[in-house]
């Protein structure tokens, strides 16, 4: 959901509102006029090659904030966390003579391609928090790529379908530990400041125990829920894999409260007021 906001440019109080969706780009617009407040261009994408699908030459991108997750990747990305995560998604990347991959607005063809982000998004359907009295609008997200390439359908009511060799609907990740095959970190949590367009702080976001053992830290984990912030500066979440429920300072992404709950909540934190 848009989150309503006022910005604070050249000294001058702005109402705003703003909007992420699953890619990760972030619109504060004036909600008055609808008039991006740090600006917009129309950037050029890759073109389709599916016969008959013809896709837009340019998506608009905003100036400010920059991309909150992964919007593309290369081979020399590939995760290294252990020798047997390298060597899975290498031969995963491999496949059929090497996956294609590039930047934003990837998609999948006739070829075996690396799609950042995924379905599962970069920013997801729990949206963000936000504290007035810092100006910071707080967004957790996930880096992670689905593979695919489109064929033709087999007796289907479309000429085309997504497919790969693994199946309809893969994720570019150890299907086994749920570890993405591109470098960490995996999620992470971050504060916008809405008066600049900047990112205030960005910290890892989950605890990966496994890796963590190993020696390997600030991987960050999936985490599918979102935050709430409150009068006393404070920015509660869950929705990590690691089922910790945290309590993060919201001047500066600091852990300050950290529990393990019996499951994952992969919801948004509620509050309430009540008299015993």
């Amino acid at each position: 959901a848009p989150v309503l906001i006022d910005v604070v440019k050249h000294g001058k109080k702005i109402p705003a509102v703003a909007v992420v969706g699953k890619a990760g780009l972030m619109f504060i617009l004036d909600r008055v006029t609808g008039e991006p407040i740090f600006g917009v261009e129309e950037r050029p994408v890759p073109a389709s090659d599916v016969p008959g699908e013809q896709g837009a030459a340019t998506q608009p991108f905003p100036l400010k904030p920059l991309p909150l997750g992964r919007h593309s990747f290369s081979p020399d990305e590939i995760a290294t966390v252990t020798p047997e995560q390298k060597q899975l998604c290498s031969d995963m990347l491999a496949t059929e003579g090497g996956m294609k991959s590039g930047g934003p607005y990837t998609h999948y063809g006739s070829k075996l391609t690396v799609v950042f982000p995924g379905t599962l998004g970069t920013t997801n359907w729990p949206g963000m928090s936000y504290n007035p009295d810092l100006g910071y609008l707080f967004v957790n997200i996930v880096n992670i790529a689905d593979v695919g390439k489109v064929t033709k359908a087999d007796g289907a009511d479309l000429a085309y379908e997504r497919n790969s060799p693994w199946g309809l609907y893969v994720r570019f990740w150890n299907n086994d530990k749920f570890w993405p095959c591109q470098q960490p970190p995996w999620g992470q949590l971050l504060a916008i400041n809405v008066n600049t367009g900047n990112v205030a702080w960005t910290v890892p976001f989950g605890v990966d125990e496994e890796l963590d053992a190993k020696g390997v830290h600030g991987t960050g984990t999936l985490n599918f829920g979102g935050s709430i912030a409150t009068a006393g500066g404070l920015l509660f979440i869950a929705a990590t894999k690691d089922q910790h429920f945290r309590a993060f300072e919201a001047a500066t992404g600091k852990i300050l409260w950290d529990t393990k709950l019996e499951t994952g909540s992969y919801t948004v934190p509620m509050t309430y007021e009540g008299k015993n």
